[in-house]
């Protein structure tokens, strides 16, 4: 009987498992799904462009970059084409400012709105999570209490049958 009883809360706590999983996977997919949906190609543009912005490669690369813009423009052996103080360069650095700061500021608006959609329906899912762990207690203080009282019946039973 306990073993039963045991297998039951067993399956009971895996079928709970799979489908909270399965929930969750679904949700994640419909976000996704949602998402590409509804944002238009300029917005999945700016935020391809903010993800690299932000990325090591754009680091490397623009420090690459850099460091070949100041060697052609400082070795003697090469025509300058933007001798120092590099006027050309910082018009180049500060025009790239200038388009990827208000870029990477509507990636992350749009992101921020995704997130506040995802928090509401991880609050869903564990507000459910959290009734069924409610129900689960009710039910295993319902069976305590059950036991308790059958502890009490044979107890009862057995001094009236003379047995200590």
């Amino acid at each position: 009987m306990e073993e039963d009883c045991e297998n039951y809360v067993k399956n009971y706590a895996d079928r709970t498992g799979r489908v909270v999983e399965e929930y969750e996977a679904s949700i994640a997919c419909n976000i996704d799904a949602e998402y590409l949906k509804n944002t238009k190609w300029p917005d999945q543009l700016a935020d391809r462009i903010a993800a690299f912005g932000g990325s090591w490669n754009f680091i490397i690369l623009f420090s690459l970059f850099l460091c070949c813009w100041l060697v052609l423009n400082t070795v003697r052996f090469v025509g300058h084409f933007d001798p120092p103080p590099f006027i050309l360069l910082n018009l180049i650095l500060s025009f790239i400012a200038a388009f990827q700061a208000p870029i990477i500021m509507m990636s992350q608006n749009r992101q921020a709105a995704r997130d506040k959609h995802e928090s509401v329906l991880d609050f869903a899912i564990n507000y459910k999570a959290e009734r069924e762990v409610d129900d689960m207690q009710s039910h295993l203080h319902r069976i305590e209490a059950q036991s308790a009282e059958i502890k009490e019946l044979l107890r009862d039973r057995d001094k009236s049958d003379g047995i200590s």
